[in-house]
């Protein structure tokens, strides 16, 4: 597994762009993958990964937890509303805010919690229908309606339509950002992370590069 290589690629990408490769944090996305190569990369010594479900997180990282320090879970799949409360328990990070009801759902067990993870809002930058994510026209109203209510949020991130250049998208997303004051930039997946981290990504989600393919049962 070269989980190596893809940190010297990173450590390369971020020299080329004059940034600090402290500032990028690679989310090693574990979804589908069998325990032991997960173990395999937490046995090398990294720590982020990322999940697209909450019922295979569930199952998956409460034993890793026990047996491995400082994991740092983030959730980068699509979230309902009624996963939420489970989401929140076991996530550090959750990537995909992308509408009213599931911000006010949110807020609402980060009252009762007394504590809430990281927040990134997820924008449809190619405004394709199939895909989750605010328009980038409603960007800015919907980053002014989670803060309105107290909610951690960090950033933002996006999934480029597969058939379109993905810097153009990754540019999209950072002036949405910046004009919000909105340092956290999760963007670039294993085909694509090196021009994220060129416009200035600070987590990559990279699955298949580290881990090799999915085996999907």
């Amino acid at each position: 597994m070269p989980l190596a290589e893809i940190q010297a690629r990173v450590a390369s990408a971020c020299e080329a762009a004059g940034r600090n490769p402290a500032d990028v944090r690679l989310i090693a996305v574990s979804k589908v993958q069998p325990n032991e190569r997960v173990a395999a990369v937490l046995d090398q010594g990294h720590r982020i990964f990322g999940e697209n479900k909450v019922q295979e997180a569930a199952g998956k990282w409460p034993a890793f937890r026990d047996q491995y320090e400082g994991i740092e879970l983030h959730l980068i799949g699509p979230l309902q509303t009624n996963k939420v409360k489970q989401a929140m328990q076991l996530a550090d990070a959750i990537h995909t805010v992308d509408r009213a009801k599931l911000a006010n759902t949110i807020a609402r067990h980060a009252q009762e919690l007394g504590t809430c993870p990281d927040l990134f809002m997820q924008v449809n930058t190619g405004e394709e229908p199939q895909k989750a994510g605010v328009l980038p026209h409603e960007a800015d109203a919907f980053i002014a309606e989670v803060r309105a209510l107290d909610l951690p949020l960090k950033g933002l991130m996006c999934i480029p339509p597969v058939d379109e250049e993905p810097s153009l998208h990754f540019a999209l997303l950072g002036k949405i950002a910046a004009r919000n004051d909105l340092a956290g930039l999760s963007m670039g997946m294993s085909s694509d992370f090196e021009s994220a981290i060129a416009l200035g990504a600070t987590h990559i989600r990279v699955g298949s590069a580290i881990f090799g393919e999915r085996i999907y049962g």
